[in-house]
C-alpha cells in the first residue's frame, strides 16, 4: 500500500518534535507499505528544521521514511505568524495536490495537521488517486483554541477552523484519533461515529531496552546527587507550557518543602522562566529546574525518578480525553504515578499504576505523594509493572500501527 500522511507538524529523530507520524510510518514501512510524510519546514514544536536552501521544497528519507519538507515562512508561539505559516502551507499542498497524486499515486490519503485545514488538499489528492480518506484527529480544532485559548467563536479563523472540521467528519472515509472519549463529541455535533476508530499515543520499544554505552547524562548525575542526601524525587518530564499547569506542582512543593523530598522539573517551554521566577520570589527551594535532555536519556532519567508527577489544568475540554506522551514515558519507566487530572479517562486510575487526584487540588496530590512514599518498595515496585505491562500489550507502536491500518481497510 501507498500512504500520503499529512502533518504540518511532522518531525523525526533528526529534527524533534513531533514524534507520532514518524513512528507510525516507521512501521508501516518495515511492514512492506511505502510512506511518505509531507510536512511544513518550519514548525515552533522541533528542535532542527531542514535546510532547503533556497528550494522551495526537499526531499529527505529518514529511516526508510520518504519525507517532503514544504517551504512555510517563519513564526514564533502561537500568533499571527503561525496562522500565516499554516495558510502558506495549505496553500502550497493544495496547489501542488493533483501532481502529488500523480507522482506518488497513494492508496490512502491521511490528513493529520492538528489543525482541520488540511482535508482540504487531501481529499484533492485522494480523489485525484482514487484513494481513501482518514482523517486524523489531535487536538479538537477550533474547540482548543476557544476553550483553551479564549478565543470567540465568531473569530474569521475560528470560522475558517468549524467549516473544514465539519468538512472533514463529512467527508473523511475513516476517522482516528488520540481521543478516546471523542465519540461523545461528534455526537453532540451531530456526526455519526461509525467511521470512527480510537489509536492512542504509544511507545517505541527499542527505546527502553536500554544501551550500556549511554553514559548517564548531567541530569541522571544530579538526580543522583539528590538521592543520596537522602531525599526522594518526584519528577516531571515534559513541555513548560501552560496546559501542563506546574503552578500547581511548585503549590505541592512548597507544602512539602520541609520534608525530604526535592521536586525536579525537566524540559523546556514557555512558561519555565515565569516558574524558576515564581520559586526564587516564594523561597520554593525543594525545586530543581533541568533543562531538556537527549531522548535517549530519557528512560534512564525517569527510571531514576521515586515518583512520577504529571499534571493538567482542570478545564472541560479534557472531557473527551486525554493522551500524553509523558504519561507512557512514566508508565513505560515502571514509576508509580501521582495523576492530577479530571478528564474523559485516565490510564493511571484503570491500570492501578499510581494514584489520581483532582487537577490543581495541591493539598490532594501532597497527599497523594505522601501515600505512595509510605508504601512500601514491593507495593511501589508492583505500581510500576502495572503500567509497563499496559504499555507493551497496548500502547506500542507496532500494536498501534497494525491497529491504524485495520481501521483504514
Amino acid at each position: 500500500m501507498r500512504i500520503l500522511y499529512i502533518n504540518h507538524y511532522a518531525g523525526s529523530p533528526k529534527h524533534g518534535m513531533e514524534f507520532r507520524p514518524y513512528y507510525l510510518a516507521r512501521e508501516w514501512t518495515r511492514s512492506g507499505h511505502q510512506v511518505k510524510i509531507i510536512a511544513a519546514d518550519q514548525s515552533h514544536i522541533r528542535r532542527t528544521s531542514p535546510d532547503l536552501g533556497s528550494a522551495e521544497y526537499l526531499d529527505d528519507v529518514i529511516d526508510g521514511v520518504q519525507y517532503r519538507w514544504l517551504r512555510t515562512p517563519a513564526y514564533n508561539g502561537n500568533g499571527i505568524g503561525r496562522v500565516i505559516n499554516m495558510v502558506a502551507f495549505i496553500k502550497k499542498l493544495y496547489f501542488e495536490s493533483k501532481k502529488i497524486a500523480g507522482t506518488f499515486n497513494p492508496d490512502l490519503v491521511i490528513a493529520s495537521s492538528t489543525y482541520p485545514l488540511d482535508i482540504w488538499p487531501a481529499q484533492r489528492i485522494a480523489k485525484a488517486a482514487g484513494a481513501r480518506l482518514v482523517f486524523e484527529v489531535h487536538d479538537l480544532w477550533p474547540l482548543t483554541p476557544v476553550e483553551l485559548g479564549g478565543m470567540s467563536r465568531w473569530h474569521p479563523f475560528v470560522v475558517m477552523l468549524q467549516v473544514a472540521e465539519n468538512y472533514a467528519y463529512r467527508h473523511a472515509d475513516v476517522i482516528v484519533s488520540i481521543l478516546p472519549k471523542i465519540g461523545d463529541y461528534l455526537r453532540e455535533r451531530g456526526h455519526a461515529i461509525d467511521n470512527l476508530h480510537i489509536v492512542p499515543n504509544g511507545i517505541d520499544p527499542a527505546e527502553w531496552h536500554g544501551d550500556p554505552a549511554i553514559r548517564p547524562g548531567e541530569a541522571e548525575n544530579l538526580v543522583t546527587a539528590l538521592r543520596a542526601s537522602g531525599r526522594s524525587i518526584i519528577g516531571y518530564a515534559g513541555g513548560h507550557g501552560v496546559s501542563n499547569a506546574l503552578g500547581n506542582l511548585l503549590e505541592v512543593a512548597k507544602i512539602m518543602r520541609n520534608e525530604k523530598v526535592v521536586f525536579v522539573l525537566v524540559g523546556d517551554g514557555s512558561e519555565k522562566l515565569s516558574l524558576q521566577q515564581r520559586c526564587s520570589a516564594e523561597n520554593i527551594d525543594n525545586v530543581v529546574f533541568v533543562d531538556s535532555v537527549p531522548k535517549s536519556q530519557i528512560p534512564r532519567l525517569i527510571g531514576s525518578f521515586d515518583i512520577a508527577y504529571i499534571g493538567w489544568r482542570r478545564h472541560s475540554l479534557y472531557r473527551f480525553g486525554v493522551s500524553p506522551n509523558k504519561l507512557m514515558d512514566y508508565m513505560m519507566a515502571s514509576r508509580p504515578i501521582v495523576h492530577a487530572v479530571i478528564a474523559g479517562n485516565d490510564l493511571v486510575s484503570e491500570t492501578k499504576c499510581g494514584k489520581t487526584v483532582f487537577s490543581e487540588n495541591p493539598v490532594a496530590a501532597v497527599d497523594a505523594i505522601r501515600n505512595l512514599l509510605a508504601e512500601t518498595q514491593e507495593s511501589r515496585s508492583a505500581m510500576g509493572k502495572n503500567g509497563r505491562d499496559f504499555v507493551l500489550r497496548n500502547l506500542t507502536y507496532p500494536v498501534l500501527a497494525a491497529r491504524f491500518l485495520e481501521a483504514c481497510h
